[in-house]
């Protein structure tokens, strides 16, 4: 037998589809090479034998994926909540990323961030940087040691920010987008580059020309922002007068999905019905974030026409708009601002179930990354052990009620093993 074939033993829960929520308790879930042998009431014969950790019972289910987060900001999250969209981005986004040109701050900086990420519940993650290089690759180096596997992107902006973080052109946009792929090529196993144009508003015509070529020369995926606030939707009309809708700024350059540039897009929340069918022809993913969406009062976006259309979404804790990178607390807040958009905004948009936002939390999210999110037989095997026995009740209570406990109630303290791809990471 491999040598990275083990066992977890513990109640264990993962999704089938957005309907299906699978628990066995005091089962098995096998690790065979990396990837998922399946779970077993009983261990198989051919399995007696190989190490097995036994969680007495805690919880086992697929790591989860934040499809959207901004390492940078991590060191003010919770700051300028009471702010909108385009104010916050001026008052500290801005300021604070124009920090990152120095690379003793940026490591500083991002150890803090790679660390705490490493303790969280996530075990692969969609990240934004800033424009510098350096520091970029600095973030790849610290992630890369956490075990997790992650996109990185160097984020390109040519217009509309300050002097101190904005590049000169968009030929030196795209010279130090070429430079940093060169430094990094064959660095990482589990770090990988994913080209970041911030947003439209950051980025001229000429530059995303330039990323177009760049895309298509190193086949990467691309990650940006997409009809997350009105003020913001606006802007890019005026921007771009020739476009429709705010996608359209992105697939005129071919850098809106389709086979050949797998995309997320973040936030969504006033896609137009146009966008919607173009979103979901070219397979865009769509990483919906919650708590950002609240915190700077841009709105709630439709997840569940998402969904129920069969389109890729995700959850993104957004940092730092989002104030907190618990993946648990983005599920959460995805229930909850589910039933204010059913409530006061469209009744036949039903809310999110439990099922539905494991399984985005998971299979959702983790889809991006290839076969990952679930414990069914050749999934990656990404595990998160949640330990509840510091929540105690006096009932009774089924696998899925524990399930839904630690989701609202859970802190660092209820996760006590994380693997990722059979690595065991704690």
């Amino acid at each position: 037998m491999n040598k990275n074939t083990f066992a977890l033993k513990g109640t264990i829960c993962y999704s089938r589809d957005p309907n299906t929520l699978i628990t066995a308790e005091n089962a098995w879930v096998v690790c065979e090479n990396g990837v998922s042998a399946g779970v077993f009431q009983e261990l198989p014969e051919k399995y007696r034998g190989i190490p097995c950790r036994d969680t007495k019972g805690s919880l086992i289910i697929p790591g989860l994926t934040d499809l959207h987060l901004h390492a940078p900001q991590y060191t003010f999250r919770a700051t300028g909540m009471d702010l909108e969209l385009l104010d916050w981005l001026n008052t500290y986004t801005f300021p604070e990323e124009s920090k990152y040109a120095d690379p003793a701050y940026a490591e500083a900086a991002y150890r803090i961030f790679a660390d705490d990420l490493k303790r969280s519940a996530t075990t692969r993650a969609a990240v934004f940087a800033t424009l510098h290089v350096e520091a970029t690759e600095l973030l790849m180096d610290l992630l890369e040691d956490t075990g997790l596997i992650t996109f990185v992107g160097k984020v390109n902006m040519d217009r509309n920010s300050s002097p101190s973080l904005e590049e000169e052109s968009a030929a030196a946009s795209a010279e130090a987008t070429i430079r940093w792929l060169s430094e990094i090529k064959g660095r990482y196993k589990n770090t990988r580059p994913i080209l970041t144009p911030r947003f439209t508003p950051s980025c001229t015509d000429e530059l995303m020309k330039e990323l177009a070529v760049i895309q298509k020369e190193h086949q990467l995926p691309v990650q940006s922002h997409l009809s997350e606030n009105l003020s913001e939707i606006a802007w890019v009309q005026e921007l771009c007068p020739n476009t429709r809708f705010y996608g359209e700024a992105y697939e005129q350059f071919g850098l809106f999905g389709g086979e050949t540039c797998p995309a997320i897009m973040a936030h969504c929340v006033y896609s137009s019905d146009e966008e919607i069918a173009l979103m979901k022809k070219q397979g865009v993913y769509i990483a919906h974030c919650p708590s950002s969406n609240t915190n700077i009062a841009s709105g709630i976006a439709p997840v569940r026409r998402y969904l129920d259309e069969g389109m890729h979404v995700g959850l993104g804790s957004d940092i730092a708009g989002g104030f907190s990178l618990s993946i648990l607390r983005a599920m959460a807040d995805a229930v909850q601002v589910s039933k204010l958009r059913w409530r006061l905004i469209d009744n036949t948009m039903k809310p999110l179930t439990l099922e539905e936002i494991f399984y985005i939390a998971t299979i959702g999210g983790g889809s991006f990354f290839g076969r990952v999110g679930s414990f069914e037989k050749g999934y990656a095997f990404d595990a998160v052990i949640l330990d509840d026995t510091n929540l105690p009740h006096p009932q009774a209570i089924s696998s899925k009620e524990r399930l839904e406990r630690l989701i609202y109630l859970s802190d660092d303290r209820n996760i006590t093993g994380k693997y990722v791809s059979g690595k065991k990471i704690f």
